[in-house]
């Protein structure tokens, strides 16, 4: 699981046209055997999320209640009876935290401080457990993110901080443009960072539903910031699954990755410059990060190409890329071809391909999908002053719904080539699947699960 939950589903909230992605993100597992939830549609395998469907408001404005229905995974803790009882029982459950959180050295004034007044938020239970229809594709969600509003924020943000910056990037090696996209995807520069208690969600969370072990070190930890004064309680608000700060910490990354950087003697990652720029920077130095060099590269595909190795399974140094004839999209030499990299091919043989190098795993490492990494990585050349991807997309592609999903996959087990259990979520498998398909019928293996692919499913 991630180390954040606050922007691994800006991407679906956005396309979805709901609520600030801040007031109801998560990176909550879904069920299924491909394993990875696939929120944009039909290309990127993400995080294990889905925010609840668009919900009327309670009375007078408030949060919607939660629906009272079991979950969509179908998990014993998720059904509404197991739901009910465990949030009966929500007072004795946080109770007996007492003891674990006496062994991290939480004073027992401040565990009932802290939890005084804490009351289930069953909302949380709709969110974590939906699975909406999404039907935007990667194109749509790149410019919806790397807008020319948030582009000109970020240059204000890096005039702005130019002094913290820039001791960041001699501390920490972590270049500058690279932290300030993920502030502005991850909160929209500050603006969105939700408004939900988070001891009251990671409580919820560590006592009903289906990831309570996990959930109970979250809260236990946020429970260890407070203690120490890093932060006040009024701070601690974001997302429902936990999730704080203009970047996003979970408060488990606080705990390994937050630095006083102005001394302070607190770890400021909400309203501190400093301390919020040096603890993110740390995170992707702890990561990998690699000084100087970049996420990756965009790159044309020459005819014929092999699908087949464009898998991240299968890096190898930029030099062998190109002697499968792969060129830099903007006619540049590569820096170092001694690099390695895998390709990256979103949009199969109708779109732009890119080499992916050590710093999009560490991005990734961020928020693992291959979809946020390729924005951060794409705004961060922005804010430099980089040009727009040279390639097209294949903007006249019709993304498939969730019920053609599901349909292409089973259409796929139905015939030997799909080995997971079909549930309309896209990830290696179903790519594997569709490539060895496609490769069946004498087609360009890319794995692109298009409108045209189906039919040729369904024709069979």
């Amino acid at each position: 699981m991630s180390n954040r939950a606050g922007a691994i589903l800006i991407a679906a909230t956005l396309l979805c046209s709901h609520q600030p992605a801040f007031v109801s993100p998560s990176y909550a597992q879904s069920p299924g055997g491909d394993g990875i939830s696939n929120f944009l549609g039909n290309i990127f395998p993400g995080p294990k999320a889905s925010p609840a469907p668009q919900a009327a408001p309670g009375p007078n404005g408030a949060p919607p209640p939660w629906s009272g229905e079991d979950g969509a995974s179908g998990h014993p803790l998720m059904t509404a009876s197991a739901i009910r009882e465990a949030a009966a029982n929500f007072p004795n459950c946080v109770a007996s935290m007492w003891p674990d959180a006496a062994r991290r050295n939480i004073s027992q004034e401040n565990f009932q401080r802290f939890t005084a007044g804490l009351e289930p938020d069953l909302r949380i239970m709709d969110l974590m457990d939906s699975q909406p229809e999404f039907t935007k594709a990667i194109w749509d969600y790149l410019d919806i993110l790397v807008n020319d509003n948030r582009l000109a924020k970020g240059r204000e943000i890096l005039a702005k901080y130019k002094p913290q910056f820039d001791a960041v990037e001699k501390a920490y090696g972590v270049d500058r443009y690279a932290i300030a996209s993920i502030w502005g995807i991850e909160s929209n520069y500050s603006t969105q960072m939700g408004d939900r208690n988070v001891v009251n969600s990671t409580a919820t969370l560590a006592c009903i539903g289906r990831r309570q072990a996990y959930f109970k070190d979250e809260f236990l930890t946020a429970l260890e910031i407070l203690n120490r004064g890093d932060l006040r309680p009024e701070q601690m608000r974001g997302s429902w699954a936990g999730a704080f700060g203009p970047t996003q910490f979970m408060p488990t990354a606080f705990k390994r990755y937050a630095v006083d950087a102005d001394g302070d003697g607190r770890r400021d990652v909400v309203d501190n410059a400093a301390d919020l720029i040096a603890s993110t920077a740390n995170n992707l130095k702890k990561d990998g990060w690699q000084t100087g060099r970049s996420w990756g590269y965009e790159v044309v595909l020459p005819q014929g190409f092999n699908f087949m190795l464009a898998d991240k399974s299968k890096a190898t140094s930029i030099a062998q890329w190109q002697q499968q004839g792969l060129v830099r999209a903007d006619g540049k030499p590569f820096p170092d071809s001694a690099e390695k990299a895998y390709l990256l091919a979103p949009a199969g043989t109708q779109g732009p391909g890119f080499l992916m190098l050590q710093n999009f795993r560490v991005i990734m490492k961020y928020n693992p999908a291959e979809a946020y990494a390729l924005a951060i990585g794409h705004f961060a050349d922005r804010l430099r002053g980089g040009p727009p991807f040279v390639q097209p997309w294949p903007r006249q592609e019709r993304v498939l719904s969730r019920a053609e999903r599901l349909e292409l996959q089973q259409l796929l087990a139905q015939r030997g080539f799909y080995k997971g259990t079909p549930d309309g979520q896209f990830g290696g498998q179903t790519r594997e699947a569709l490539r060895s398909f496609q490769a069946s019928i004498g087609a360009p293996a890319d794995g692109f699960a298009s409108s045209d692919v189906l039919e040729r499913l369904r024709s069979r």
